[in-house]
């Protein structure tokens, strides 16, 4: 459903800059930021703190109405914020920051959509096997009409083709957003490793890593929150739907590379040939898991066509973009390296994704065992 925007919503961004730049008097500007009930939105509010926060362990726990964030009942509304990584602020400048938390209930316990908790537990379980990951995060711009951001109004700009890695402005829409972005990624410190213009126009990537463990997901949720907060400044809208534009056109996933110390050393690649088989043997697991809606979404877009494998099918191939999994040709050639599981959607859990490729990859056996 297309925004009603009112003719008072449009503000004039140069008066921010007065207040901006007005002394801050030691304090310090703490903007909390949580996942959502829905495990696909970002809220987040801010504190005053009387000095800069060295660390996390200086960033004290808060609260907020989880009634009102779909994450518990009016009765008993009140959950916890608890910091677990913290970045600088790119819109209000030092000495501000940005604090990323988990949610906890009033027993302390992970709160609904909380996946980190899990994760955590199982990156803790395989660290002797020094897992990286890097996400590659696809995302498309829209209109506050709902619209692809600089398509007609009235019909499509011209067929996929010339707007991959593009540029010119009959080619490239939204540059300037993206290239905000970039920078306020570098500058907040998220491990953000490059960006380029995707396959549909209005569409582009940003790539996260390369990161271990935990890390991957810490640094893609912040990334994406700085991602709609620098569209909320242009009057744009980033959207996650893993297929925004039905028919011919590519829809957009968050293509997830993985590899272990041992896939990292030379004859690697036997260890990523075994870790592909038993992802084989727990696809529709896999599928599940890889959006917030338990493949809802990604039945839309896995469809075989538009460089995706089919969703009913788990496929692999060397530089196979057209497969679940896809061996890179340096890989392949070194016989080392890391492969690539293109099936999450866009709007996945990143936290839940590395959860269940661990588990399947390293922890495998020890399932087996526990379900005895």
């Amino acid at each position: 459903m297309a925004a009603s925007v009112s003719s008072s919503s449009h503000l004039n961004k140069t008066v921010r800059q007065h207040y901006m730049s007005l002394p801050q008097r030691d304090k310090c500007l703490v903007t909390y930021i949580w996942i959502d009930g829905t495990g696909e939105g970002l809220r987040n509010k801010t504190r005053t703190l009387d000095r800069e926060p060295k660390g996390i362990a200086d960033i004290p726990e808060w609260n907020f109405d989880g009634s009102s964030t779909s994450q518990s009942d009016r009765k008993d509304s009140d959950l916890y914020l608890i910091p677990v990584c913290m970045f600088r602020d790119p819109f209000t400048l030092d000495p501000n920051k940005l604090v990323l938390c988990e949610v906890l209930t009033c027993d302390r316990k992970p709160a609904a959509k909380n996946h980190r908790a899990s994760c955590n537990q199982v990156m803790e379980k395989v660290k002797d096997y020094d897992l990286w990951f890097g996400m590659e995060q696809e995302y498309t711009l829209l209109g506050l009409d709902g619209r692809p951001f600089s398509w007609p109004s009235n019909g499509y700009p011209e067929a996929q083709g010339p707007y991959y890695c593009a540029v010119g402005a009959n080619k490239s829409y939204g540059r300037d957003i993206m290239e905000c972005h970039y920078k306020a990624c570098l500058y907040a410190g998220v491990k953000i490793y490059g960006t380029n213009a995707e396959v549909m126009p209005s569409q582009w990537e940003f790539q996260v890593g390369t990161c271990q463990g935990i890390e991957i997901g810490d640094h893609l949720w912040v990334a994406r929150f700085l991602l709609h907060r620098v569209c909320e400044d242009f009057g744009v809208v980033a959207s996650l739907d893993p297929k925004p534009m039905a028919g011919d056109w590519n829809g957009a996933g968050c293509h997830t590379n993985v590899s272990t110390n041992q896939m990292r050393e030379d004859n690697g690649l036997d260890y990523i040939t075994e870790a592909i088989d038993k992802l084989s043997k727990r696809h529709p697991e896999h599928i599940r898991l890889y959006d917030p809606h338990e493949g809802r979404d990604n039945i839309r877009r896995l469809t075989g066509q538009h460089e995706t494998a089919n969703i009913n099918t788990f496929t692999h191939g060397v530089a196979h973009r057209g497969s679940s999994i896809r061996i890179p040709r340096e890989t392949f050639d070194q016989k080392k390296g890391y492969f690539e599981d293109r099936r999450p959607s866009a709007n996945c859990d990143p936290y839940s994704v590395i959860e269940v490729i661990a588990t399947t990859c390293l922890l495998d056996s020890e399932v087996k065992q526990e379900s005895k």
